[in-house]
């Protein structure tokens, strides 16, 4: 059950005629969820500023819903235009590190006055055809912003902002030099309400614990983010809003001063145990979720661990690194050492020298995925697949450029094969997709950023690219 509110818009309305200047104020009431967190004034009133050369008509842009989680769809409508007009849709989001991103679509009204962007077809701009979800999903940074940027959230406390307007005519550039004939302020939110965010420093463990709603019980997840390092909890908030209780785990530190047992050998199954031991958690409902360099550590932990017992393990996205599923003893070794000691010295040492089996792309970024090809045959030096005994979800980008991560897959399921446990493994292949494949929506990027944690100096690497699952 959810409990109903009422909030006002105010229209407001400007002629053209510069001997009329009249101001309608029209309110209206409209019945909204109360969805998202109390602390957001719903009461809050929106104006939308509306130009028209139509005397007693005003185009009317419709956003639904203005407050939603970030893999919810969205419904945008343009009424009251004329018939055959050409109008621009364009949104804009500006981003925790005040870059500017956006995204915009060529429309033309039907004999109504009306656009619907669920069925109506983009005739240019970043996307094309009929796509609910572009003025999202194919945002860019703005003309002019720095190069290499990635899209993520790290406040999940506060939502992500995004301006969606319509201007009249087919635009490509100068949106801040135009009024629009109107602009709706729309909320993308990562944590839905009543979700608990709980800082976790337990036994030298560090991470972010969320719980959804409710009295549960509910299926847990450890999540494993990849070499970049740090803290990312956008992921496990939003799985807690679909009803998991999810612990994002550091443990590739960001902060040289911030200390843990991460060179215990029973780091990730202190983190395991902290989630399946959660009054809230189902014990026998406990997932690894792995992405990148988390998915080795996830693998190793579902093959070899004598503690953890998991119900699945999920390798999320393309995100298999480069030594996917070659072995290391995490009871013996540093993490930080099992996930580099396959590579070359070059990339072990600063990451953005040319060195063995690299290559760099025509656009200048660089291309990992040879380092390890060929898969090795040697079964000592990779994971013993046929110890898997839960369930296996890989989900791969067939252009991933990081990392080799179709032919990984394929080896593992030929182990698997092998060894009479292939009903466990399900693959998901997208073509096209690259190394990360993100939430629903998430903006997409040929290439990004990356920093070397282990590099004396930050040098950066760009890596290949991004894919949301759209559902």
């Amino acid at each position: 059950m959810f409990c109903m509110i009422c909030y006002d818009v105010i229209i407001t309305y400007i002629c053209f005629d510069p001997s009329i200047f009249v101001t309608l104020n029209f309110v209206i009431s409209a019945a909204r969820t109360l969805y998202f967190p109390v602390r957001v004034n719903l009461s809050t009133r929106t104006r939308i500023m509306c130009l028209s050369t139509m005397v007693g008509t005003f185009p009317l842009l419709s956003v639904q819903p203005t407050r939603g989680l970030v893999d919810e769809k969205i419904q945008v409508v343009v009424r009251n235009l004329p018939p055959a007009l050409s109008v621009t849709l364009h949104s804009l989001h500006c981003s925790e590190d005040k870059d500017l991103w956006e995204a915009f679509g060529h429309y033309t009204s039907d004999g109504q006055g009306t656009v619907t962007v669920a069925k109506d077809a983009s005739l240019g701009g970043t996307y094309e055809g009929a796509e609910p979800m572009g003025l999202l999903w194919s945002m860019q940074p703005v003309p002019g912003s720095r190069t290499g940027l990635r899209l993520r959230k790290m406040d999940v406390l506060t939502p992500m902002v995004v301006h969606i307007s319509v201007y009249s005519g087919h635009m490509t550039e100068g949106f801040s030099k135009h009024s629009p004939l109107a602009t709706v302020v729309t909320e993308r939110w990562y944590m839905a309400p009543g979700v608990c965010r709980i800082d976790i420093k337990e036994h030298g463990v560090r991470g972010t614990l969320f719980l959804p709603p409710g009295p549960g019980p509910f299926p847990g997840v450890l999540d494993m983010w990849g070499g970049g390092g740090g803290l990312v909890e956008y992921r496990s908030c939003l799985l807690a809003s679909h009803g998991f209780v999810s612990m994002a785990l550091e443990y590739l530190s960001h902060d040289k001063n911030r200390t843990s047992d991460i060179e215990s050998k029973t780091y990730f199954e202190k983190a395991f145990r902290i989630v399946q031991e959660h009054p809230l958690v189902m014990k026998d409902r406990v997932a690894l979720f792995g992405l990148s360099l988390g998915t080795s550590v996830s693998l190793n932990l579902a093959a070899y661990s004598k503690v953890i017992s998991m119900l699945c393990v999920y390798q999320w996205g393309s995100r298999l690194p480069s030594q996917v599923h070659l072995r290391c003893d995490y009871e013996d070794e540093r993490v930080i050492g099992m996930c580099m000691k396959n590579k070359p010295k070059s990339v072990q040492s600063e990451g953005v020298r040319d060195g063995y089996k690299n290559q760099f792309a025509e656009e200048g970024c660089l291309v990992w995925r040879d380092i390890i090809l060929p898969i090795p045959t040697d079964l000592g030096e990779k994971v013993d697949m046929g110890k898997i005994k839960c369930p296996l979800m890989l989900v791969v980008g067939e252009d991933d450029q990081n990392m080799a991560t179709v032919e990984s897959a394929k080896d593992m399921t030929q182990m698997m094969c092998a060894a009479g446990n292939e009903h466990l493994l399900t693959i998901l292949q997208y073509p096209d997709a690259g190394h990360l494949i993100e939430p629903p929506y998430t903006p997409h990027f040929r290439a990004s950023n990356f920093i070397v944690p282990q590099a004396q100096h930050k040098g950066t690497v760009h890596t290949t690219h991004t894919y949301s699952i759209h559902t």
